[in-house]
């Protein structure tokens, strides 16, 4: 139901957009959430956005560098990367929040998609 897409190899300093096109029915009236995994870590929240595009939170590492936006129209999240660090290198999930209003809590969303891999090199 989830179809992220958008990852690469990339270096140090460089920009990425993610996106992530879902279902109307499933992510209709719901926030969308980016998350990532990095090797031997545990998943973790990097950006959110409610269903009318009004709100949004990062993750401290991110903020400042990464935006999060939606097309309803389109039914699709982007998560834009700026400024990319050997840190960032992960793989990203999209998640459809469980509500209009979703935190950072993984225990807020409801659906994943299967995840697009983000390789950046020092």
């Amino acid at each position: 139901q989830l179809q992220a897409s958008g990852g690469g190899l990339v270096q140090a300093g460089d920009s990425l957009r993610l996106s992530c096109a879902t279902a109307k029915r499933t992510s209709s009236n719901n926030a969308m959430g980016w998350f990532r995994q990095g090797p031997g870590k545990e998943r973790e929240f990097v950006a959110a956005i409610s269903w009318r595009g009004d709100s949004t939170s990062y993750a401290g590492s991110v903020k400042g560098r990464f935006t999060i936006s939606r097309d309803n129209t389109k039914n699709t999240v982007y998560l834009q990367m700026n400024s990319l660090k050997p840190e960032d290198t992960a793989v990203y999930y999209c998640a459809v929040g469980r509500s209009a209003y979703s935190g950072s809590s993984l225990e807020g969303y409801r659906y994943w998609g299967q995840g697009t891999l983000v390789t950046v090199s020092s």
